[in-house]
């Protein structure tokens, strides 16, 4: 770990997924996306700000199909290292979700309170398919739909880096890291 591993207080304890492992995953799904769609399905990824946006930028160049990128911000941690459970969805894409493919991009899935709200909110508006690819899955809570694509198991740590925070600190990490 480099100098950057102590902020405000908060110390990591060890490196979890180094980035030559995420880098390596990172791009098996997206090839593993790419065989899974067609140039006609007219794919939209909705990444989930701000946690998702360092793993959908690799992702999405890992993806060899047209497609278009929108964003949705949905709250639930505040400055805790646990989710509140109430979901607030802060922006909303105004990307046309209808007869389209649509991958949602998580960081991690913890508690499942986010897609829970999230996966009815978006199948009301009539996509082809909603499909959720997450880098990180605790395997905790009960989901309204499990994701398709998912990177790595994640362990029962509380994880900053490559785009996870804490209290908006640590997202520019390039591996993933237990605080």
């Amino acid at each position: 770990m480099t100098t950057q591993a102590r902020l405000g207080g908060q110390k990591l304890t060890r490196i979890v997924y180094s980035e030559e492992t995420i880098a390596r995953r990172v791009d098996k799904m997206g090839r593993e996306i790419t065989e899974s769609y067609t140039e006609d399905d007219d794919l939209l990824v909705l990444g989930l700000l701000k946690g998702s946006f360092i793993f959908l930028a690799d992702l999405v160049r890992s993806v060899d199909l047209p497609l278009q990128v929108d964003f949705l911000v949905a709250a639930s941690y505040g400055s805790d290292t646990a989710s509140s459970g109430d979901v607030r969805l802060v922006y909303d894409s105004d990307a046309s979700l209808e007869g389209r493919a649509v991958i949602i991009v998580e960081d991690i899935v913890d508690s499942g309170n986010t897609l829970n709200r999230l996966v009815p909110l978006l199948s009301e508006r009539g996509p082809k398919s909603l499909e959720i690819c997450a880098l990180l899955h605790k395997r905790i809570g009960p989901l309204v739909k499990e994701p398709r694509w998912v990177g790595f198991d994640a362990p029962e740590e509380f994880l900053v880096g490559y785009g996870l925070d804490f209290s908006e600190n640590f997202r520019h990490l390039p591996y993933i890291a237990s605080l």
